[in-house]
């Protein structure tokens, strides 16, 4: 390169890249000054990646559970059964009784449905036991399995001894904690009451078939699974349903599916003046909503952490500028401006952040990648795990490049922006003053 294009381009006295290797050469002068904050910028990056991972996943594990065992990804009760879900009513069908084959027809027409599955929740007095009270769950169990693994942490069906009940038959399954807790094994009956459709007790006593383990403390302690077209027929239900799940071929457009199909239930009669039929999309439930939302809180967190982590780096600035009060002079005496130096010692701070955001990443994304492969015992410190929440026992991390990213560019951006302004005082040294120093 000629003198000519050394006076023009960046590398002309004075140019970015003349300061940025004047800050390159700086950094290494002091190499455990150096290290110390490339360090403390590395420590809050790899804890913004890590705590980012840690909630994906929870986040991640929470919506599984809702779309598998509440909501499917859109859920169809009657507007009666959703005033009072909490109890479970059995009285008030989907669409006033319209019945399953029917339900089933519509919503296939939809554009975007992959199936449509009838489910009955409903409460049950057990007798003879210490247990006293069960939900009785009647799903059809072969369809069911054929979209949604139970056990999420082993991605099956969650038998975990003998087998599901068989259609229509007078058999259940229980999971593995009621068994503990009651006593039960298979080949054993269990006599419980509900209450039908029309407020009538209901005797039965089902023969246990299978033992199961969804990994989800709510149903391995208190569900007994049923078939469906039992379940219909003990509590008078006709062929009508209490719950109506639909599972969209293409999940991220479960909301479009959820306003075509309301459409058309819009179109038939109502059962009953006033009654309506609620078609919700799987990310309007509740809890999935108070998740997204505590992530905004949790990413102002890491900004936090990410500024308190930044004063190291600019306190190391402020002192480098102080111990370097003659190089300073020095600078200026040579004719270098005032936004020259500010910049040089700018690019020191940059420097440090990028070498410790980029650490931090790698650590942070080794750390995440690892523990993707191999799911958290939540019950090592829940006990028994999550019963009134809509969670698992157990949790992976999610490995997001995009999370990775993210942290490098808060790590970088937030300790940059914080060295800006002791940078700044460098300005302010007056060549002649620096140098009697």
């Amino acid at each position: 390169m000629n003198s000519t294009n050394r006076q023009d381009g960046p590398y002309k006295r004075g140019g970015f890249f003349v300061l940025a290797v004047i800050a390159y050469r700086n950094i290494l002068r002091n190499m455990r000054r150096t290290l110390f904050c490339v360090s403390a910028a590395a420590i809050a990056v790899f804890f913004t990646v890590f705590m980012q991972a840690w909630m994906a996943g929870m986040t991640d594990n929470i919506e599984e559970v809702v779309r598998v065992f509440d909501t499917g990804h859109v859920s169809v009760v009657s507007s009666r059964y959703e005033a009072e879900k909490e109890y479970y009513p059995v009285q008030f069908p989907v669409a006033g009784g319209l019945p399953v084959a029917e339900l089933e027809r519509l919503a296939l027409e939809v554009e975007g449905v992959k199936a449509a599955l009838p489910r009955i929740t409903a409460y049950a007095t057990l007798q003879d036991s210490n247990v006293k009270h069960a939900l009785l769950w009647g799903i059809r169990i072969r369809d069911e399995l054929a979209l949604n693994n139970f056990n999420l942490t082993r991605r099956d069906n969650g038998i975990t001894e003998g087998r599901y009940p068989e259609p229509d038959s007078n058999e259940c399954a229980v999971g593995f904690r009621m068994a503990e807790k009651a006593g039960l094994a298979i080949g054993d009956r269990l006599p419980l009451k509900t209450v039908s459709a029309q407020f009538s007790d209901k005797m039965w006593s089902p023969v246990i078939t299978g033992i199961f383990k969804f990994d989800y403390a709510k149903f391995d302690e208190d569900v007994i699974v049923t078939d469906f077209a039992r379940l219909q027929r003990l509590l008078v239900l006709g062929g009508g349903t209490q719950q109506l799940f639909i599972h969209a071929k293409n999940p991220a457009q479960s909301r479009a599916v959820a306003a075509r199909f309301k459409s058309l239930l819009a179109a038939l009669p109502p059962a009953s003046p006033g009654e309506e039929n609620v078609v919700r999309d799987w990310r309007d439930n509740y809890v999935v909503i108070l998740m997204r939302q505590s992530m905004m809180i949790f990413v102002v967190v890491y900004l936090v952490f990410l500024i308190v982590a930044s004063f190291l780096i600019v306190n190391t600035v402020v002192m480098i500028i102080h111990e370097r009060i003659k190089e300073i002079g020095m600078m200026g005496s040579l004719g270098m401006t005032r936004a020259e130096i500010v910049r040089v010692f700018f690019f020191e701070a940059v420097f440090l952040s990028v070498l410790g955001s980029l650490a931090g990443c790698v650590l942070g994304g080794l750390a995440t990648f690892v523990f993707s492969f191999f799911p958290l015992d939540l019950t090592l410190v829940t006990g028994a795990g999550f019963k009134e929440f809509p969670m698992s026992g157990t949790m992976t991390l999610a490995f997001d490049p995009a999370i990775l990213l993210q942290g490098f560019a808060f790590g970088v951006a937030i300790t940059s922006i914080c060295t800006l302004f002791p940078s700044l005082k460098s300005a302010f040294v007056e060549p002649v003053e620096a140098l009697r120093r």
